[in-house]
């Protein structure tokens, strides 16, 4: 159960599968005409300086959509880890 998260949560560069869609709401119709939808994989491309709202690769386009939007979103983590490069210049891993 600990690779399902909510979609805000993913890390930048971290992919997942949507495992978990709700039915209600403009926003989430509007979401799956972009292509989020279950089973569908999507990686978290990029957060704005202040940190809403994020960007979303889905179906080869980019998306940007507010945590409030997206909250609700499951996503079963894929097992991948990302390289990144810290203040102090020292390679950090994580997943």
């Amino acid at each position: 159960m600990k690779d399902i998260i909510k979609l805000p949560d993913l890390p930048v560069g971290g992919r997942g599968i949507i495992c978990k869609m709700p039915d209600i709401g403009v926003i989430n119709r509007r979401l799956r005409d972009f292509g989020f939808a279950e089973n569908a994989e999507v990686e978290k491309v990029s957060v704005s300086p202040f940190g809403d709202p994020s960007a979303y690769l889905v179906k080869n386009t980019v998306i940007a959509v507010r945590k409030a939007e997206v909250s609700e979103i499951l996503v079963r983590r894929l097992n991948c880890c990302i390289k990144n490069i810290n203040k102090e210049n020292k390679m950090v891993k994580f997943c």
